[in-house]
């Protein structure tokens, strides 16, 4: 089923795909044994670009891409590049630290907020009913109920509004705009 496939993604189309490689280091560093084969219910696929890996530690799935697998016990190093998603790999860099050294993990960097998933939830909603051909008044009343929706007045009405707005969004997000939930936005960014 489409649903249980296990979805591999690059580092470069999902910001908290932590690069790894092997570490040259003094032997005193600490090594973590990231044996694919001990690790249970981990995933681990070989592609033309390298190795990539679902592992579960900590409560939590942690996606990784290696070049080259490392051996195992062997020290690695995780790779965060200075770009516009520097904090959100140096977030799940700390994450996946803290579940080898069995630490709480804290928040998913890309976690979105219950009123941000439901925003999102019912854009989709709104773009599926806009693109059945319904009003903005049906998809209104499918959204929020009959009961809200006035029989006079609906060209005023913020309900109207709001039906149009989560048109767009769904709209947006369909046709591409879903990959910015990948990367989160900072208020900072400017771009």
């Amino acid at each position: 089923m489409f649903d249980e496939q296990v979805v591999f993604w690059a580092p470069e189309a999902l910001s908290t795909v932590l690069p790894i490689r092997l570490a040259i280091g003094p032997a005193a560093s600490k090594r973590y044994d990231l044996d694919f084969g001990k690790l249970a219910g981990s995933e681990l696929r070989h592609a033309s670009d390298g190795w990539h890996a679902i592992v579960p530690l900590g409560g939590a799935m942690h996606r990784l891409w290696f070049k080259d697998l490392p051996s195992s016990g062997s020290l690695i190093a995780i790779d965060l590049p200075l770009d516009s998603n520097f904090d959100i790999r140096l977030q799940a860099a700390r994450r996946f630290w803290r579940a080898l050294e069995h630490r709480p993990l804290g928040a998913p960097p890309l976690a979105l907020s219950a009123l941000t998933r439901h925003r999102l939830i019912l854009g989709l909603r709104a773009v599926d009913g806009w693109l059945e051909g319904n009003s903005y008044r049906k998809i209104a009343q499918g959204l929020f109920g009959k009961p809200r929706i006035p029989d006079r007045g609906w060209k005023t009405h913020d309900l109207r509004s709001r039906t149009i707005r989560l048109v767009r969004m769904g709209l947006r997000l369909s046709q591409g705009g879903y990959r910015d939930l990948l990367r989160r936005k900072n208020k900072d960014d400017t771009s």
